[in-house]
């Protein structure tokens, strides 16, 4: 969490029950929109969102599906640092909220889930969507992913536990935290004019390092002339002293497929992504046998990144740094783990390298210096399909498109499937504030298409881009009404193929049965319109040339662009799996 807001000097806050309590602790924290979808059990959280946004407190965003509701949550802690908050109802309410949940559990987003319960005199009497302990447990099932979970059985415990799971939410690792309340405490009277707490001074992170393992880490690299950098994912609040310490010490780096979200992919030092639809100048890196130290920062040591990496530089060359000490049990064989929030670790570094740096200067390792088709220094597969005039048009065609056409400031989420492989290969992103956003933790499908709008909605002007397949969109096209009614120019991107794009040409490499990987055609374009966006198909590659971008992101409405891509066209994801044949009988996070 970045920062938290104090209320406004003339917002009056106006308590009548419990419901109101909570609003009031969010409007705390700065805290703008509720996301859910309304029921009867949730209704006094409802009433009381009526008169939050009637005082200027947060209002109500009404999703389509809850899961949807949770992804956008996700996506407006992802624009804004501040804590994204989901509500539903008791029943098939709360458990349509998992997968959103669990996902921003995996991608480590602090998040406030809010369900209903049946009120407390019927628990256990069978009322209607019933979720007690007694009934399907709806606390049960959130056990796994959350970091908070607890349920409300007395109307005293409610500020109590719900200040427990604000400031459990924002602790590291971050997460989602879960509160189930019963409708009859929800619309109780609170009984008090004013909160008890301040909740926002006490959600502010201490800023703790481990001293002695930030000294060793810089004589390790004063020591060092070649090292090599692993950017991950969790790097949020150090991204631009991280670039410095590389430019500082002549140091390459690379980074996860998550990590794209905060380098400049054309910088001259970059040399791309690692693991998952890698770029071969960041595998070809790691072979160089002159490197002396590899820095790891803000990842897990998973095998979609850096997990793969030979034993040698793992068990010898490998430095973990990392603001999670559970981080540092996916990397036993390090020679150090330095754990603390990574901006005060990294201010520190620099510090004191910059100081040694008088004395000396770092080498480092020979580079090629030679820029790609799309402006960087990373080595692409088939670079030539980046021009192609094909038709249809060739993936490779339209991340080149875009890398090109969009702006730095353009906000672009990436869903689930194919897209994931043709986005992390092909598309440039020069911004380096996590503006690339992917979700590839949990690998929920339309994760994209919720989050985009959550975040559209915390900076409506910004530019935002959506690029799904279209097995995702027909899981949730349905959330781009959300955009329509708010009047989001969100521009969502569908890779049209007609496939479950992923299941085929996995199923392809496996040499498993072809099966189940067929959609049918649909007009994406003409489903938008029906729910009030912009619609266009869009089928060679001139036609996307010929696109306004200024238009549509000035527009009142949402744009979607049925794109017709070549479904035959295989992802750079699987090339580089036959290319690593010789090296691995397994292919390693490809599939």
């Amino acid at each position: 969490m970045t920062s938290f807001s104090t209320q406004d000097p003339e917002y009056k806050a106006d308590i009548e029950d419990y419901a109101d309590l909570i609003l009031e602790y969010l409007h705390q924290l700065g805290v703008e929109y509720v996301f859910g979808v309304p029921g009867g059990a949730i209704e006094p959280l409802y009433n009381a969102l009526a008169r939050s946004e009637r005082r200027g407190g947060p209002k109500a965003i009404i999703a389509r599906h809850e899961c949807g509701a949770a992804f956008m949550a996700e996506g407006y802690y992802r624009e804004t640092g501040k804590l994204g908050v989901v509500c539903s109802t008791t029943g098939p309410g709360a458990t349509n909220l998992i997968t959103g949940v669990a996902s921003a559990s995996v991608d480590k987003s602090p998040m406030l889930v809010l369900t209903a319960q049946t009120a407390l005199p019927k628990f256990g009497k069978r009322p209607l969507q019933d979720s007690s302990e007694t009934a399907i447990d709806t606390v049960g099932i959130f056990r796994n992913c959350t970091k908070f979970n607890a349920l409300i059985s007395h109307p005293e415990q409610l500020e109590s536990k719900l200040i427990s799971a604000l400031m459990e939410s924002v602790q590291s690792p971050k997460g989602p935290v879960h509160l189930s309340i019963p409708s009859d405490i929800l619309r109780g009277p609170y009984g008090h004019k004013d909160p008890n707490v301040q909740v926002n001074y006490l959600m502010q992170r201490a800023s703790l390092v481990d001293k002695n393992a930030v000294d060793r880490l810089v004589q390790e690299i004063c020591e060092a002339d070649n090292i090599v950098l692993f950017i991950g994912h969790d790097c949020r609040r150090a991204y631009k002293q991280i670039e410095k310490l590389a430019e500082a010490i002549s140091a390459p780096f690379v980074s996860g497929p998550m990590g794209k979200s905060w380098v400049n992919e054309r910088h001259p030092l970059y040399r791309g992504v690692y693991g998952y639809a890698g770029h071969e100048s960041a595998h070809d890196l790691f072979k160089d046998p002159n490197i002396e130290l590899v820095l790891a920062i803000g990842t897990s040591i998973t095998e979609m990144g850096i997990g793969s990496l030979g034993k040698e530089l793992l068990n010898n060359k490998l430095i973990h740094v990392d603001s999670t000490v559970e981080s540092f049990s996916r990397s036993p064989m390090a020679k150090l783990h330095v754990c603390g929030h990574l901006n005060t670790v990294f201010n520190r570094v620099l510090n004191k390298v910059c100081e040694y740096g008088w004395n000396r200067t770092w080498q480092g390792l020979k580079l090629d210096k030679q820029k790609n088709v799309l402006g960087g220094y990373t080595k692409l597969i088939e670079p030539e399909k980046c021009f192609s005039d094909a038709v249809p048009i060739k993936p490779q065609r339209l991340m080149a498109y875009l890398s090109e056409a969009l702006s730095p400031s353009t906000r672009v989420f990436i869903d689930t499937g194919n897209i994931w492989a043709w986005a992390t290969h092909y598309l440039s992103h020069t911004a380096k504030e996590g503006l690339y956003r992917v979700s590839m933790g949990f690998g929920s499908m339309a994760w994209a298409i919720g989050a985009v709008i959550g975040s559209a909605l915390a900076s409506r002007d910004e530019p935002h881009v959506c690029l799904s397949g279209d097995g995702a969109w027909l899981m949730s096209s349905h959330e781009i009404g959300v955009a329509v009614q708010h009047q989001l120019p969100i521009l969502f991107v569908v890779l049209n193929d007609a496939a479950f794009g992923m299941i085929r040409f996995g199923q392809q490499l496996s040499k498993a049965e072809s099966i189940g990987w067929q959609l049918n055609e649909v007009d994406f374009a003409a489903l938008a319109k029906a729910q009030g966006a912009n619609g266009y198909i869009i089928e060679r590659p001139e036609q996307l040339m010929d696109l306004d971008l200024e238009a549509i992101f000035s527009a009142q409405v949402p744009t979607l662009l049925d794109i017709r891509i070549d479904p035959d066209e295989m992802p750079p994801m699987m090339a580089r799996v036959n290319s690593l044949k010789e090296e691995s009988n397994s292919a390693i996070g490809y599939t």
